[in-house]
């Protein structure tokens, strides 16, 4: 995506309000308990300290219309981030990369903040939105970026691609890369898709 296309793209997924009316705490149904669980545990895992409630400001109102699949897709996302087999920076450069190509604003805002946590600075997210071939990246990381255009372009991880990964990946990890890349394309699809509002301090698409 453009950077100078932010503006156009934030009132397309945002300007008109999400798709599918926010639940109050009162029509909350009672999965909703488990399911605010498991997003608390994801954002104390980023900040051992966190005791807030933005988490819960949009998403569950939205999508605790369908308790049961948003349930399953929580455990997959905290078993990626809170015990996952990447390193948390290799698994933010991916999710960030697939969050900018899909420009996905509350997908982006959220992780910029969840790769600031693990060490990443603002100006390698910046370079994110660049791509692979922007100056300063390792071979490795490279391949990640790599790994994110290939897989979204041709459903497939090239053998040259494959071979800088399996150099300083293990076999988890390896398995593990494809996949969150493919569960963060879901993520960016549905918020995208039910235009889901960002939340406190997330600026989206223009977080760095």
């Amino acid at each position: 995506m453009r950077p100078d296309a932010v503006d156009e793209r934030h009132a397309r997924i945002l300007g008109k309000g999400p798709r599918i009316g926010l639940l109050t705490e009162a029509e909350m149904p009672e999965e909703c308990v488990a399911v605010r669980a498991h997003l608390r545990e994801m954002a104390r895992s980023r900040d051992p300290d966190w005791d807030g409630d933005d988490t819960d400001s949009t998403i569950l109102p939205l999508m605790m219309h369908h308790p049961s699949l948003f349930r399953r897709q929580a455990d997959l996302g905290v078993q990626l981030l809170v015990d996952g087999a990447l390193s948390p920076r290799d698994r933010e450069i991916a999710i960030l990369r697939v969050a900018w190509l899909c420009g996905a604003p509350y997908e982006w805002g959220e992780h910029v903040h969840f790769a600031k946590s693990v060490g990443l600075d603002s100006m390698e997210i910046e370079r994110i939105t660049q791509g692979p071939d922007a100056p300063g990246w390792s071979p490795h990381e490279r391949a990640i970026l790599l790994a994110v255009a290939e897989l979204r372009a041709d459903a497939m991880i090239s053998d040259a691609t494959w071979a800088v990964l399996a150099e300083t990946l293990d076999a988890r990890q390896l398995i593990e890369l494809p996949v969150v890349i493919g569960q963060y394309q879901a993520v960016a699809y549905y918020q995208n898709a039910l235009r889901l509002p960002l939340t406190p301090g997330n600026a989206g698409l223009n977080e760095r």
